[in-house]
């Protein structure tokens, strides 16, 4: 007799979360990222999400791959204010000025951390020593906002010119990156991240 596998057992903060939110979740919270287009994407998605749900910020992240040319840093870095004045009008993405203006700021910021370290990657990872920190955490209750890494982080990238960077935002940059393993033991990833 062979059993029918049950349902899986996920982090608490996806529960009730539509189909969109479960596959982040299931592919790609967590798993460790070194591709430089797409860390600055999180950078930028999660500067973008600050007082708003991160549900709210993945249900606009194909408009936001269109409105920033797919996260190129290097486009991004020369956008004219012109055409950061236009995305102040695409209801697709959060309409905020200061969060607009950031994507361009932090992707100049990037150009000056890949010149010195070769790569966004590179700078990032350098703060965990190359590889995720995995924190074992046991209920949702033990998952911290920041920590004394995001706050030293979070103060290296503001030195260096960034914003929308605090130690919470860099703290979720380092969640859904993988730079840190905060899937609770409980949930099927933890082991597979």
């Amino acid at each position: 007799m062979t059993m029918e596998p049950g349902p899986l057992t996920r982090c608490r903060w996806v529960e009730g979360g539509n189909d969109l939110y479960v596959r982040y979740h299931d592919e790609e919270w967590g798993v460790p990222l070194h591709d430089d287009a797409r860390l600055f994407e999180f950078l930028v998605l999660e500067g973008a999400q600050a007082g708003l749900s991160w549900a709210t910020v993945l249900n606009k992240r194909e408009a936001y791959r269109r409105a920033f040319h797919d996260f190129d840093i290097a486009k991004v870095a020369r956008m004219t204010d012109a055409a950061l004045e236009k995305r102040l009008l695409d209801p697709g993405i959060i309409r905020n000025r200061q969060k607009i203006w950031s994507a361009r700021n932090n992707a100049r910021a990037t150009l000056k951390v890949v010149g010195e370290f070769g790569s966004l990657d590179a700078y990032f990872w350098s703060f965990v020593d190359g590889k995720p920190i995995r924190n074992r955490r046991r209920g949702h209750g033990e998952v911290p906002s920041r920590t004394e890494l995001s706050d030293r982080l979070s103060r290296d990238l503001q030195k260096r010119g960034f914003n929308f960077v605090g130690s919470t935002i860099v703290y979720a940059h380092m969640q859904a990156t993988g730079m840190v393993n905060d899937h609770l033991v409980s949930c099927f990833r933890e082991s597979e991240v």
